[in-house]
């Protein structure tokens, strides 16, 4: 038996790899969040008609199929000498295409005679080119060598607006002190925001909502947010969920209420994630009024 194909990270620079193998206390929500994906995505790819239904060491599809980046070595394959096609005859070759033995252009002293030359030069070229068949448009598609970015996953352009990373402007999704910062608390993976019950909680950034539920341990009433390709931001422990699932929202739009569900305490908590990785959001959002 051969050996089983090395498999590499998705693309240059991501971290992630295009398959995951699930561990104990996954789900197919924590899964996505983690890879910076849509859970349904995840469902629609590996084929999941339940996606609440994984199994601890089942191989997961974190990309779309046909973007596989497993390394194989291709085989050569023979072909009987009965299969290769026999030589076609040379085609007799094509009339010579009359051609004008002088330059295009040329220095003569001006003379009326040098004048009706050129004159008639200039109406024979013109009938040529009206006789002569139209180049055809160059496809719509051909573009797409001149350096034009690939446009993102239909997943993710579907119904909004994507904005490249470098266009990415955070706003704070409530108002409110900061309880804890990135890499403290019992939810280290983001910033808590004081508030009371019913406070409005908004969309950080223009996006898709990818989430809108209470599947997620430890997360409560959640709202999940993808921005791009690249970016995700996640509204937790909310008591009224406002959005539904594949809803475009603007920024600044009212999302949820503030609450406390799965929480000890009234609050928000924020996160920013990266390809499905945790960062700061004290780095990404403007400097409150002091």
């Amino acid at each position: 038996m051969g050996e089983e194909p090395a498999i590499r990270p998705y693309r240059e620079g991501d971290w992630r790899p295009e398959f995951y193998i699930v561990k104990k206390g996954d789900t197919l929500y924590s899964i996505a969040l983690d890879h910076g994906q849509d859970y349904r995505d995840l469902a629609s790819w590996n084929e999941l008609a339940d996606p609440a239904y994984i199994q601890v060491d089942q191989k997961l599809r974190l990309f779309a199929p046909g973007t596989s980046t497993e390394v194989t070595t291709p085989q050569p394959v023979a072909l009987p000498p009965a299969t290769l096609p026999a030589p076609r005859p040379a085609e007799p070759a094509a009339a010579p295409i009359p051609t004008l033995s002088e330059p295009r252009a040329r220095r003569v002293p001006y003379s009326d005679k040098a004048l009706a030359e050129l004159m008639r030069y200039g109406a024979a070229t013109s009938q040529r080119a009206a006789a002569a068949p139209a180049t055809p448009a160059a496809p719509a598609a051909s573009t797409a060598k001149a350096g034009r970015p690939a446009e993102p996953p239909k997943s993710v352009q579907a119904g909004m607006s994507v904005l490249p990373d470098e266009r990415l402007v955070w706003e704070w999704p409530t108002a409110g002190r900061v309880l804890y910062g990135f890499g403290e608390g019992a939810n280290y993976k983001g910033v808590g925001i004081d508030g009371v019950v019913g406070q409005p909680v908004v969309a950080s950034a223009p996006g898709k909502v990818v989430y809108s539920g209470s599947g997620l341990r430890g997360y409560g009433k959640l709202i999940i947010i993808k921005h791009n390709a690249t970016y995700l931001s996640v509204y937790a422990h909310n008591s009224q969920l406002l959005v539904r699932e594949g809803q475009t929202v603007a920024q600044g739009q009212k999302i949820a209420q503030m609450g406390d569900s799965d929480s000890d305490r009234v609050g928000l908590h924020f996160e920013i994630r990266r390809l499905g990785k945790p960062i700061d959001p004290l780095k990404h959002l403007p400097e409150k009024a002091s």
